[in-house]
């Protein structure tokens, strides 16, 4: 009887499914792209009624450039709950990017309610270590002590330079410090002096001297590992090298420089210096980065030197090997017979017979040369050079 009453009912009703992406076998997948899309969609329609989409070409060219720093395939895939391929990643990737894009727009034009809540939906994506990845291809920025001075590194083949670099100050030249560098007037008197010294007994005429007068000293000074420029760069390129920032920049006289060079040559030790400075320079006058960008002074030279080869003498140059030409040789020269030419146009008749027995082999070479020299001077009759070279049979 129950059997009858359950066939009339019929089968039991089907359970709906959670998610209509079910029936695909990746429905974690599909949600999350339909809900990227619905951002994309929902972000797009408030920017348009913002009037801030379509943005023009160079209104787009003028934005910051993306930074997207997304997890990888694998992490991607478990926080997908699902087995990424190369294109499914790639399809997840393309719509972040573009959700990105419209992140920036919206920080760019000052709706940071509405990039918060397009942050908070990329946050899912990125990498945990984003501002660590971010931070790798940027130089970190010069720090200054509480004396004004920079302190930067330059690197330059084997050579290493510390460079400290401080703006001159130059003390202004008041009415009052020269009345008191004109009044000046000692702590003691001549006479107390001279009392206080009664019992000394001086080895030599005492003078009294009034004080010196101050000494105008340059107040721009390169000094390298303890020495001036001048005394620790002899060679005028090397002087030069240093001292072109600054011309670039247009700043010579306008810093004090301090430096500590270790290891390579005069090369590599100006090159070092040379970019510590221009570090410094960017620190302190960060409009002058431009001149010195287009100079290619701010970036290191990554040119070294190469390293030497096997079977090489240096890093591309061969061996030289001479050519045996025979184990022994006899040369007969005949004495050259001049006479006074008393024309201003002399020939030179020059003959080389080169006869060299190998087998059947016999080679003979004869030039013959005319030249005009000046009336007065000897003519050539005849230079002959006989060379016999006869090979030593094998023993």
């Amino acid at each position: 009887m129950s059997s009858l009453i359950a066939r009339s009912r019929g089968p039991p009703p089907k359970i709906k499914p959670v998610s209509p992406t079910f029936y695909t076998g990746r429905a974690s997948y599909y949600d999350q792209l339909t809900s990227l899309e619905s951002a994309i969609s929902h972000t797009r329609s408030v920017l348009q009624n913002l009037q801030l989409l379509p943005l023009p070409k160079f209104a787009r060219e003028a934005l910051p450039p993306l930074q997207p720093v997304w997890k990888a395939k694998d992490s991607m895939g478990t926080v997908l709950e699902a087995r990424l391929t190369t294109s499914r990643y790639r399809r997840v990737t393309t719509l972040l990017n573009q959700l990105n894009d419209y992140r920036r727009i919206s920080e760019t034009a000052g709706c940071y309610e509405l990039a918060a809540h397009v942050g908070n939906v990329l946050a899912i994506f990125e990498r945990e270590n984003k501002e660590a990845v971010l931070a790798r291809g940027k130089r970190k920025p010069v720090e200054f002590d509480e004396y004004g001075r920079s302190y930067t590194i330059g690197r330059r083949k084997e050579s290493t330079a510390r460079v400290w670099m401080i703006p001159v100050q130059e003390a202004p030249a008041t009415p009052q410090a020269q009345e008191s560098v004109q009044k000046f007037e000692p702590a003691a008197t001549i006479t107390e002096v001279a009392d206080s010294a009664q019992d000394l007994t001086p080895s030599g005429p005492v003078s009294f001297v009034d004080p010196a007068q101050p000494v105008n000293v340059t107040s721009t000074n390169i000094i390298i590992n303890n020495a001036p420029l001048s005394q620790y760069f002899l060679v005028p390129a090397d002087r030069e090298r240093i001292i072109r920032p600054f011309k670039i920049a247009g700043l010579i006289g306008a810093y004090n420089v301090f430096a500590i060079v270790r290891g390579g040559g005069t090369t590599g030790q100006s090159g070092a210096v040379s970019l510590g400075i221009a570090k410094a320079l960017v620190a302190h006058a960060p409009e002058v980065e431009p001149l010195l960008r287009k100079a290619k002074l701010t970036r290191r030279d990554p040119r070294m030197v190469e390293r030497k080869k096997t079977g090489l003498a240096k890093a591309r140059k061969a061996v030289s090997v001479p050519k045996s030409l025979g184990n022994s040789s006899d040369a007969q020269v005949h004495p050259i017979l001049s006479t006074p030419g008393s024309s201003g146009s002399i020939l030179r008749a020059t003959q080389f017979t080169i006869h060299y027995v190998l087998g059947n082999l016999s080679v003979s070479y004869m030039t013959m040369t005319s030249s005009s020299v000046p009336a007065g001077s000897y003519l050539n009759i005849q230079l002959i050079i006989q060379l016999n070279l006869v090979p030593t049979p094998r023993a």
